[in-house]
């Protein structure tokens, strides 16, 4: 049984409670849910609602949270408690078959424009190359019967992703409140099963585009790798390892931290340890260390620790900017690694138009 949450008006030396009476209209409430779903109590991005299903079924509102988690909310209304359970499940059963560019595709028909810029504003952060296969389903209700409640607790132990959010409608003197009270905690649910058989939500990759994070400061410079043609990392395993997966031929995306995108261009190389480095200048591969540099580069070298050493990948640049013009809007890609694929279309066709670049792959 969920617990009953009782809230009192204090004005006196008497404390009233208000008591819950019926909602006006039931329909004010996937209002308030699709307007705000952070009433549920986590941060939601609602991307759909009354979404048709090819059942010729309408899922009342599909929402997404911040690690790609899928969450579908269904409101009881008319519904026989037992309808509504049936129904939830059967939509977790189709939603859970979405591909990653179909969750976009109904985001984008829902919010009526871009979905990255959306999420970004909505989580902080941007949209996660691979999606959950997780789902969450939620009935929303005034209250179940007692039947109902021992099917959402059975289906529970068994890992269905399955809860019940009871909301009170509460009027005091004109005045209007939501209670919200769930049916169980979300750690009760802990020993759910981990999903199987489910097509990965990964997004798709062209099989070229790289996003490469320049640490521009003491030890590297921006301001080389624009000259001299190169991106470099170091200061340790973690740090180098992924500018090592570059392959020659790749197209790098370049970022600066905190400030945006500087250049796009193509690597000639794999990446080679700082003292072994080469660039080519005026079409002659020369020594990087024999350059006028304004960093030094030699981190980990004149220590004998050569596994925090820098290492270089040269790279001939389609496009480069200094790193006072860099560029970046709400919901492009960025990542701490070093370089990583860049699947997310938004930010590849962002940088096409703002650096006016003909994409061919």
């Amino acid at each position: 049984m969920p617990t009953e949450m009782g809230i009192w008006r204090i004005d006196g030396p008497q404390p009233q409670r208000l008591h819950p009476s019926a909602m006006p209209l039931e329909s004010m409430l996937e209002d308030f849910l699709a307007k705000d779903p952070s009433l549920l109590g986590d941060r939601l991005l609602v991307i759909g609602r009354q979404v048709r299903t090819p059942y010729n079924t309408l899922i009342d509102l599909l929402a997404i949270d911040g690690e790609g988690t899928l969450h579908v909310l269904e409101l009881k209304r008319d519904k026989t408690p037992r309808e509504v359970i049936a129904q939830v499940l059967d939509y977790g059963s189709w939603v859970s078959t979405l591909e990653r560019d179909d969750v976009i595709d109904l985001a984008v028909h829902h919010l009526d424009g871009p979905f990255e810029p959306a999420f970004a504003r909505t989580f902080d952060s941007p949209v996660p190359d691979e999606f959950s296969n997780n789902i969450q389903l939620t009935v929303v209700a005034s209250a179940l019967d007692p039947s109902s409640e021992r099917i959402v607790t059975y289906l529970r132990d068994f890992g269905v992703p399955i809860n019940a959010v009871f909301f009170s409608f509460l009027d005091d003197d004109g005045r209007q409140y939501l209670a919200r009270t769930w049916f169980a905690s979300e750690e009760s649910n802990d020993a759910s099963p981990s999903p199987v058989g489910r097509r990965s939500k990964l997004a798709k990759w062209n099989g070229q585009d790289w996003y490469v994070n320049f640490g521009d400061g003491p030890t590297r410079s921006w301001e080389d790798g624009r000259n001299y043609g190169f991106v470099s990392a170091g200061g340790g395993e973690w740090y180098s390892r992924t500018l090592r997966n570059l392959p020659a031929g790749a197209r790098v995306n370049v970022y600066l931290p905190q400030r945006g995108y500087v250049a796009v261009g193509t690597t000639l190389r794999p990446a080679a340890r700082i003292d072994e480095a080469e660039v080519l200048v005026n079409g002659t591969w020369t020594r990087l260390l024999d350059l006028q540099l304004h960093a030094a580069y030699r981190e980990g070298l004149e220590q004998g620790q050569s596994d925090i050493a820098e290492y270089v990948v040269p790279v001939q640049w389609i496009t480069a900017v200094p790193g006072e013009q860099a560029y970046r809007e709400p919901g492009m890609f960025a990542s701490t690694h070093s370089a990583c694929k860049l699947r997310q279309d938004f930010t590849l066709l962002k940088l096409s138009k703002h650096f006016g670049l003909d994409r061919t792959t």
